[in-house]
């Protein structure tokens, strides 16, 4: 006798588990008191036999194939915190593993329907042209960049800052914390009236304008998304600084300027591909002047092992096609093998948890106008994406480091001070104080 929905959950999972299934057939496995999915009909089955845990899960609910009782669409981090932590398969017996595998032949998996938000397989992207050619990475930023400026300005808020921020308490606003990053990155590179600043990958030039405003330099842009192109240069304009700042639409590579005095590079080395971090670094030494910087800010995984995001993942089909990552190690030893004089290294895991999370809460708050703006099954995307970065963020999972480089002169002049200029907070000036204080009543 063939098993049900039901009594098969039981054997992969238990029937402890903090999940209660109840299928279609009329069977249900899993706690009772548990969280409960309704699996509607035999292709929300099929998703699970075809795509895996992560894949299957991710189109089952895109289609509507599993409903989840209470979730949070905008900000489903507590169930995907819940199944992450304890829905963990058994190890079967040799008895269980031969049911299960009569289970499978029994429903007979066939080729899923796919969500429209699906990108195609890497076989099907070939279309294209090969991974990472102009014309395939312009057609992989297209499909997660230019959804709707009007729903990133949802999401993301008024900064239109897509890349991790840094909160300089744990009260600031995401706002704040957005424009203490760009100052941050601008203080890293030394930024100073009269410069020249290359941003690439920049987006709705945030960096650009915030540079060219606050530290009065003049500042290229480059995109390969036209939407991101056309709001930038439009805030540009409505800045009035449009003399001194550009957001061009085109390809990092064919950037013909050099001589700037400092590159910064927020957020884009993840689309770049792992095999083209030489020629990525090499082509923005050439930019540099000597004793000129380069920032470099991406996302990275905690070990240097593995290249890559998953073919058969969630990220690369639905989010970031053609993604890939790889630990700072390996990035550093890039930079430093193309000339590049590695100066300064920082992990702000820790503050992407905290972006991504104030992401979700805008998504929640203006759910609505996103699903009329891109479609219930876009929003959809977007609440599983941040949520699920956010809990690989708060679990180490994935990284995001800020590198810090100098094209370091042939006489080994890097431009950089002895030690760099620290201005002490108020709490720091206290503390010197009260020390200065002590030591003069020891005296």
């Amino acid at each position: 006798m063939t098993l049900t929905v039901g009594q098969a959950f039981d054997l992969v999972f238990g029937s402890d588990a903090p999940v209660r299934l109840v299928a279609w057939d009329g069977s249900s496995g899993g706690s009772p008191g548990g969280l409960v999915m309704r699996m509607t009909n035999p292709d929300g089955l099929n998703h699970f036999l075809t795509g895996g845990s992560e894949l299957g899960l991710a189109r089952a609910y895109l289609l509507g194939d599993l409903e989840i009782e209470g979730i949070d669409e905008a900000d489903p981090y507590d169930v995907l915190r819940l199944v992450s932590d304890n829905l963990t398969p058994r190890r079967q017996s040799v008895r269980e593993a031969a049911e299960l595998a009569r289970f499978v032949a029994h429903h007979r998996p066939r080729a899923p329907r796919l969500p429209r938000e699906e990108t195609p397989s890497q076989l099907h992207r070939m279309a294209q042209g090969l991974r990472h050619a102009k014309r395939r990475d312009a057609a992989a930023i297209s499909h997660h960049y230019d959804v709707s400026n009007a729903f990133y300005e949802r999401v993301l808020g008024p900064s239109m800052t897509y890349t991790c921020a840094c909160f300089p308490t744990e009260n600031a606003s995401l706002e704040e914390a957005q424009e203490y990053k760009y100052d941050l990155v601008a203080q890293k590179l030394g930024l100073e009236p009269g410069m020249r600043l290359l941003d690439v990958g920049c987006g709705w030039g945030g960096m650009v304008r915030h540079a060219v405003k606050h530290y009065g330099v003049t500042a290229l842009g480059v995109t390969l998304s036209k939407q991101q192109a056309g709001w930038a240069q439009a805030a540009i304009e409505a800045d009035g600084i449009g003399d001194r700042a550009e957001v061009r639409h085109g390809d990092y590579r064919d950037v013909t300027e050099r001589g700037f005095d400092a590159i910064s590079s927020i957020g884009l080395t993840e689309h770049i591909g792992v095999g083209n971090y030489p020629a990525y670094f090499r082509f923005l030494r050439e930019r540099l002047r000597d004793e000129g910087r380069l920032l470099n800010h991406c996302i990275t995984r905690p070990d240097n092992k593995h290249d890559g995001l998953p073919s058969r993942g969630f990220i690369n089909r639905y989010v970031f096609p053609d993604g890939e990552l790889t630990g700072s190690g390996h990035i550093v030893r890039v930079m430093e093998d193309e000339g590049f004089e590695v100066r300064h290294h920082e992990n702000l895991r820790e503050h992407y948890a905290r972006t991504c999370a104030a992401w979700n809460a805008n998504l929640a708050k203006h759910w609505d106008d996103c699903v009329e703006l891109a479609g219930l099954g876009t929003a959809r995307v977007w609440g599983l994406y941040l949520a699920g970065s956010r809990l690989g963020f708060e679990r180490n999972g994935i990284q995001l480091h800020q590198v810090l480089a100098s094209r370091t002169s042939a006489e080994g002049v890097s431009g950089f001070p002895l030690r760099p200029r620290v201005e002490p907070s108020d709490a720091g000036r206290a503390g010197q104080a009260g020390q200065a204080s002590r030591a003069g009543q020891r005296t």
